[in-house]
């Protein structure tokens, strides 16, 4: 009983073990914010988007260059036989959601109060290689 889950799980191992990410949890800037650097370096090659990143005078930027230092490194612990400049990587995915948010409140006029949202995200980095998916593709 279960073959078909056994099957499934087999096939999930094998795809996660190709597969390289890095993760962010609980970044104190805004999805919204955060999002607009995302955007600068989706599908980049990583030396031109490390290159785009540290120039970029946005507050998440160094945050993202660090996180993508991290895939970059992530991918070399896991395949330690290839060369980086041969694979090709690229950012093949980066997803920025939303997290939860601090709630914590202002004093307004006359014994009010207003509520401020401290925003959070998640970001989440896959690289990819060029050569990988031109084989695949074959």
């Amino acid at each position: 009983m279960g073959a078909r889950k056994h099957i499934m799980a087999q096939k999930l191992k094998e795809a996660k073990k190709n597969k390289v990410v890095a993760k962010l949890r609980f970044h104190r800037i805004s999805a919204r914010k955060t999002r607009l650097v995302a955007d600068l370096i989706r599908g980049m090659d990583v030396q031109k988007a490390l290159a785009v990143l540290k120039f970029t005078r946005k507050a998440s930027a160094p945050y993202i260059e660090k996180l993508l230092v991290s895939a970059i490194n992530n991918w070399e612990q896991k395949f330690p036989e290839k060369d980086m400049e041969e694979a090709g990587l690229y950012i093949k995915e980066i997803k920025v959601d939303e997290a939860g948010m601090l709630k914590r409140i202002q004093p307004a006029p006359q014994g009010r109060a207003h509520r401020i949202r401290k925003r959070m995200s998640h970001i989440t980095i896959e690289l990819g290689e060029k050569q990988l998916e031109e084989k695949t593709a074959k």
